[in-house]
């Protein structure tokens, strides 16, 4: 094991100063069904590279997303759902906050393992993308995925917290996920590997930036197991 899967860091074992540390344009928001298994899912990743920008929430325990429905969108397909550039368009469709409340390219056949970068000082910053003005512009400040197998996310998807707000789908791509649900299509993606899809066509529709793997490290626990579980697999001759 190489980090504890309930609270979010690694093990003793493990040096941290080979582990990357992301930085994300939009703050992530993860709704975990509470019968999900803690060693099969993705999501901890997220959480694991990119701290203070990802929060894991275990259902029925999610925060109350009304009063900041126009700056908030959720990553799930659906007959309303919008693509990833009709963002900023959809969220001005919706009420504004009430006053005096509180407040990807496609992965190659196999994900690269990545390291931690360190970024020479006349190279860009992204250190700050909260204040990067086309994040502004977008309006979007939360997105939310749900840590879920496909079959149990009708509990989550229709509670009331939910439906106000704003739906995306992502744009078709194939899983490299070793568990992958059986009986359902390899479109179907974990979910680290929706974060990322999802922030690397944020960064190329929205942020109108040029793509340059500024996110490839989210998937660095993620390519390291899948290498780790295709090799055992391969020794034991079951590929």
């Amino acid at each position: 094991m190489f980090y504890c899967y309930t609270c979010y860091v690694p093990v003793e074992t493990v040096p941290t100063s080979e582990i990357p540390v992301v930085k994300l344009p939009v703050k992530v928001d993860i709704i975990k069904h509470p019968n999900e298994t803690d060693g099969k899912s993705t999501a901890v990743h997220a959480k694991l590279l990119a701290p203070e920008d990802v929060t894991i929430y275990t259902y029925p325990c999610i925060p109350d997303y009304d009063e900041m429905k126009h700056e908030i969108a959720l990553v799930f397909p659906g007959p309303s759902s919008v693509s990833v550039s009709d963002i900023p368009l959809s969220l001005l469709n919706k009420p504004e906050k009430k006053t005096g409340c509180k407040e990807v390219s496609d992965l190659p056949a196999e994900p690269v393992l990545k390291h931690a970068k360190v970024e020479p000082a006349g190279n860009r910053d992204f250190g700050d993308l909260s204040s990067h003005s086309a994040i502004q512009n977008t309006g979007l400040k939360k997105i939310i995925f749900i840590d879920s197998t496909w079959n149990q996310t009708n509990k989550i998807i229709t509670d009331e917290r939910l439906q106000a707000l704003l739906q995306i789908e992502l744009k078709s791509r194939k899983t490299c996920f070793w568990r992958h649900q059986k009986g359902k299509p390899d479109t179907y993606l974990s979910t680290i590997e929706a974060i990322y899809y999802f922030l690397v066509d944020y960064h190329r529709e929205l942020l109108k930036d040029r793509y340059e793997g500024q996110y490839d490290n989210l998937l660095f626990f993620y390519s390291f197991m899948y290498k780790l579980i295709k090799n055992a697999r391969s020794s034991a001759g079951k590929e």
